[in-house]
């Protein structure tokens, strides 16, 4: 078996049997693409040979150019595929099993305060075309802590205003229901009835809420550029994405006494362990539970 007909294989399966994602699907492919281009002028390392030193040998040449969390990630990636191999049958063992990732400590999301929130709504300018849009766009980020592809996919047909609720599909098509905020719901809505209905939208669109100036679906890219744009115009010295609103989301209602599970489920982390990283974000609000109801300190 050669590379292409193990990376279609291996597609297929990251597809049906475990339900992932186009995004993730993307980036698991990406990590096996990346040793076969690394190896693609010698065919002594092809899926089903592939050699232990082999791997060590491309992470070892990928080390010098590339940062610790994204090698870790390329592991992760190719320890996935060649299990897959080991799966069908078509290998005995995994080359990779016994390289381990290199040790990363834990990195704290960037979260944006109330006030910085709002400062950055209020350089939104509303007489512009694509204002009430944009406006509607971080209203939904932060009201409702969505995923930037959840936003982009998200439907008129999923919007449920009169019970302020929203069907979001998530990762591996997973779908929930998200509370909509007031905040959202306002804007969302005049942008829906007043502006979108403006445009001349592309067929295939039409039920899709989000659009750019041609009435067609947005790109994620097109979102992290309206963000970084804002941020800038705002005076915003911190480094942001559309994924800063969903941090800020999660541990502003931590902050207000919403406890994970709640989170948990709003967000859609299928694991708590994921959620837990704004426990730590918290530490003004731990001291101050420490404080208030230790008994030493009463």
């Amino acid at each position: 078996m050669n590379w292409k007909e193990s990376l279609e294989h291996y597609e297929h399966y990251l597809k049906i049997e475990r339900g992932l994602s186009k995004n993730s699907i993307a980036s698991y492919i990406l990590d096996v693409q990346s040793l076969m281009i690394f190896y693609s002028e010698n065919n002594s390392c092809t899926p089903i040979i592939c050699s232990k030193e082999d791997i060590q040998h491309f992470l070892y040449e990928e080390a010098k150019i590339v940062e610790a969390r994204s090698q870790a990630r390329r592991i992760s990636g190719l320890k996935s595929f060649f299990n897959f191999l080991v799966f069908e049958g078509y290998r005995e063992t995994s080359p990779i099993d016994l390289i381990e990732s290199p040790k990363l400590g834990r990195k704290l999301p960037t979260v944006l305060s109330l006030d910085e929130i709002e400062q950055l709504l209020n350089t939104i300018d509303l007489g512009h075309p694509l204002g009430h849009r944009n406006r509607a766009i971080i209203e939904t980020l932060y009201g409702s802590g969505l995923r930037v592809s959840e936003l982009v996919e998200l439907k008129i047909s999923d919007l449920y205003f009169k019970e302020n609720m929203m069907l979001i599909t998530g990762k591996g098509d997973k779908q929930r229901l998200v509370p909509l905020g007031a905040y959202a719901k306002k804007y969302i809505k005049y942008y829906r009835d007043e502006v979108r209905v403006l445009n001349k939208i592309a067929e295939e669109d039409r039920d899709t809420l989000f659009l750019n100036r041609n009435g067609k679906k947005l790109t994620r890219a097109m979102i992290f550029t309206v963000v970084k744009q804002l941020a800038k115009k705002a005076k915003i010295n911190k480094k942001i994405s559309p994924h800063t609103f969903r941090h800020s989301f999660a541990t502003h209602l931590l902050e207000n006494g919403a406890d994970l599970r709640t989170i948990q489920t709003l967000m859609g982390h299928e694991s708590i362990t994921t959620t837990e990283v704004y426990m730590h974000l918290d530490t003004q609000q731990l001291s101050q539970v420490l404080e208030n109801f230790h008994p030493r300190n009463n």
